[in-house]
């Protein structure tokens, strides 16, 4: 069992109706012996983890449930955090994936009609460890310059040293196959809301996939079967999918042999697919791109990228530690035809997306169901949509 475990395991749920105002010291030390120290937010114990930021200003609630931040730990850059507390309605999956938490300020009241707890409640009933100091923004410069690193949080330990040699003895992210550990289980279906006829059938692989994403789909006239991450080609095609969709998901995608291989697989026989985050990693690999790890990835819902085509701009959501390489200027060949750089960021001039120009197959780097901008990506599930329209039908079994 991880230390993460140990501590969601030690540390449970909270009784409900808890508040900030009861909070003790707590340290938080990065692997190069850096150390900061703040207050006790959310459960009380230690966790350790790969720190990161993110630059939202909203969000957060999403942001913690997420899969593709597990065994991370979430420094908020925006200065207030828990202003509209924590509902059941928003979550992006059935739990809080993050491994520690880090804001500046906790809100003192949470003012929302759609509260049902405040955030403080609500990592302590699932035991997640975190941490309120006021050098959020020095910490975050820090993760910037130095790139992100391991790091651990805790209200138990008072010695940094002897902290700093746990971190060392973790886990780099590099290296790391995590899908596995957030997918689901067995196969689900999403349908249609009322009203809606399905008019496709979307196979959609579960690398860590967000609640929004199918149901972003569905609202378009799809029936979506979502598979875990260790699906097979055979049985993604079994299905008779219209089209296949590869999710986000956490880890470094030079560990994912299985889900590119079930894309290749994909592409062999031609269904449309479409593949986000973690799936246009898995789409670069199978296309025998390289993939590489960012200083300090993108994180947040402010990441302008532009589209290779048409010279539009989307102001888009991201989350992301790793980053596809390919020509950005020109048309490249692959073992599946030509393809293209579809979007780049602007920031860093990284991939944002591919392209296949000969098969019907596209992803992007960022998540086009967050609506950041608050729509400027959405276009995007249309065009799967339209992939699948242009193709025969599948044959019926």
């Amino acid at each position: 069992m991880s230390t993460e475990q140990n501590t969601r395991a030690a540390h449970g749920p909270a009784e409900e109706g808890a508040n900030v105002s009861e909070s003790g010291p707590a340290i938080l030390v990065l692997e190069d012996g850096r150390v900061f120290h703040g207050r006790s937010f959310g459960a009380t114990g230690e966790t350790f983890g790969e720190a990161v930021f993110n630059t939202g200003m909203t969000g957060y609630q999403e942001t913690l449930t997420d899969p593709s931040y597990h065994r991370q730990i979430v420094v908020m850059t925006a200065p207030h955090i828990g202003n509209t507390g924590v509902n059941d309605d928003d979550p992006e999956s059935g739990r809080v994936w993050v491994a520690g938490y880090v804001v500046r300020e906790p809100a003192r009241i949470t003012s929302n009609w759609r509260a049902e707890r405040t955030l403080d409640e609500e990592l302590r009933r699932q035991g997640v460890v975190g941490i309120a100091l006021t050098g959020t923004r020095a910490l975050t410069r820090h993760l910037r310059d130095k790139g992100v690193m391991r790091a651990a949080i805790s209200t138990t330990e008072t010695d940094p040293r002897a902290l700093l040699e746990r971190v060392r003895q973790q886990p780099t992210m590099a290296g790391a196959d995590l899908a596995a550990e957030v997918s689901t289980g067995e196969p689900y279906e999403v349908l249609p809301p009322e009203g809606v006829t399905a008019r496709f059938h979307v196979a959609a692989v579960d690398l860590g996939i967000k609640a929004m994403t199918p149901q972003r789909l569905a609202e378009r006239g799809c029936r979506v079967t979502v598979l875990p991450s260790t699906a097979t080609a055979e049985e993604i095609l079994a299905l008779d999918p219209d089209g296949v969709f590869f999710s986000n998901g956490p880890g470094d995608p030079a560990t994912a042999d299985g889900p590119v291989t079930a894309m290749r697989g994909v592409l062999d026989a031609g269904r449309p697919l479409f593949g986000i985050c973690f799936g246009n990693q898995i789409l670069g690999r199978a296309l025998d791109l390289g993939t590489y790890k960012l200083p300090f990835g993108h994180r947040g819902v402010n990441q302008p990228v532009i589209d290779t085509r048409s010279g539009r701009v989307a102001i888009t959501s991201q989350n992301h530690g790793f980053a596809v390489e390919a020509p950005l200027d020109e048309p490249f060949d692959t073992p599946y035809g030509r393809a293209e750089v579809s979007h780049i960021g602007l920031n860093d001039r990284v991939v944002e997306g591919l392209r296949l120009l000969d098969r019907p197959a596209f992803s992007v780097q960022f998540h086009p169901e967050a609506a950041a901008g608050p729509h400027d990506a959405a276009e995007l599930f249309d065009a799967f949509v339209d992939l699948m329209s242009a193709q025969p039908a599948p044959a019926a079994k």
